[in-house]
């Protein structure tokens, strides 16, 4: 099993997650894991010749609509679903915790755009950085 990096997309905020679905994804995946902001991705006309295993969280709603019993079947796997998307989640946590990047100021989608694929490579940088550091094995 191979992950790939996830792609990253600048949009104006009054673009939902879903639309650009088609243009994250690069043709090659078996499975796709995302949240529940992609709720219906798989049912999307561009989307529609995608050969891939959709896994999309359930709304946290729907789950507590949910009968007890049903609900206690449902919750460990939409958690063991959650730890597989978690490490895709891990940079975006460095560019908002680390980096103080919590808030956008308005400069424009372009400008706001270069400023996340420069943090984000810098996340990347920071997720390996020990590997690089390390001394080369004689």
């Amino acid at each position: 099993m191979s992950v790939c990096a996830p792609s990253a997309r600048g949009t104006a905020a009054n673009a939902a997650d879903i639309t650009q679905t088609a243009a994250l994804l690069h043709g090659r995946e078996e499975a796709v894991f995302a949240d529940a902001g992609y709720t219906g991705a798989d049912k999307r006309p561009e989307l529609a010749d995608r050969d891939v295993s959709w896994n999309i969280a359930v709304k946290r709603s729907i789950i507590k609509a949910l009968p007890q019993g049903l609900r206690d079947w449902a919750e460990p796997v939409e958690r063991a679903l959650a730890q597989l998307r978690a490490p895709v989640e891990h940079p975006f946590h460095i560019v908002k915790n680390v980096f103080r990047h919590k808030k956008l100021r308005y400069r424009g989608l372009k400008k706001n755009t270069a400023q996340l694929y420069s943090l984000f490579a810098l996340a990347n940088l920071l997720i390996v950085k020990k590997a690089l550091l390390a001394p080369a094995p004689a």
